[in-house]
């Protein structure tokens, strides 16, 4: 058996930069163990699976360890894949998926996704978090994931988590992020718990970080950065019950899985 498989470099137009996704393109949903060990071999920190129905696509993620509710980079690779591999001829492509319907549309060179928006709420500081992260943020805040801020970008840059407390936390993942300079925000992304230390550049992270940082900074079209070792970029638009997620995606391999 031979299914189509595409490594994708997501949110940025550097073929050695932003969060590399493998793409496996479906006829049929095989089962979920073999789905998971091709996820686990391929090493990312998600795996999409993607499967063709009459006029949208179902699509699925996984990490190394697990099956995710929601995924951005892998899903704007997948909408990369599609554009620019299968042919698909429209402006805007739709998928089905365990977070509903989301979509996906050209915008000039980028790709925008269209995710729903999951404003974090504050709460106290749990002490497993502050060990982890072995310091005390300005402010934390929940959704799916803690969202831990922080004063400047040199904070944030510079931390250096224990991950074996972190993976203790009730959540998928833990968010650090401040207002930057050069940008309206930067973040970064642990996901111990998912089998990922850290995320390269985290779409769904910003599902959270957009209505937080549309309303402290009073704007709804917001610039960030995800400061990780190879760092992304995306353009982001507060929508209100929904968000704008944009970037650019380098399609860097193309090929196929031979399995048995």
């Amino acid at each position: 058996m031979k299914i189509p498989y595409f490594q994708v470099n997501a949110f940025t137009s550097n073929p050695f930069g932003g969060n590399p996704a493998g793409v496996c393109v479906l006829e049929n949903w095989l089962p979920d163990d073999l789905l998971q060990r091709i996820a686990a071999e391929n090493g990312f920190s998600e795996t999409a699976f993607v499967k063709t129905q009459d006029d949208y696509f179902d699509l699925r993620w996984m990490t190394p360890t697990v099956e995710v509710d929601l995924c951005g980079h892998a899903t704007l690779a997948s909408a990369a894949v599609i554009f620019s591999e299968l042919g698909w001829t429209q402006d805007r492509v739709f998928f089905q998926t365990k977070s509903g319907r989301l979509s996906a549309a050209r915008r000039q060179t980028m790709i925008e996704l269209d995710f729903p928006s999951r404003p974090p709420k504050p709460c106290p500081a749990p002490e497993k978090l502050i060990q982890g992260l072995r310091t005390k943020p300005l402010e934390v805040l929940k959704s799916r994931d803690y969202v831990a801020v922080f004063k400047s970008t040199d904070e944030v840059s510079s931390l250096k988590p224990n991950f074996d407390t972190l993976a203790e936390l009730d959540c998928l993942g833990i968010i650090v992020t401040a207002k930057d300079t050069n940008a309206d925000f930067v973040s970064r992304f642990f996901a111990p718990r998912a089998g990922v230390a850290e995320d390269p550049v985290t779409g769904s992270a910003h599902c959270s970080l957009i209505p937080y940082w549309a309303e402290r900074l009073d704007k709804s079209e917001l610039f960030a950065r995800q400061v990780s070792e190879r760092g992304g970029e995306l353009h982001c638009r507060n929508l209100g019950k929904r968000v704008g997620i944009a970037g650019n995606a380098w399609v860097y391999c193309r090929g196929e899985l031979e399995l048995p």
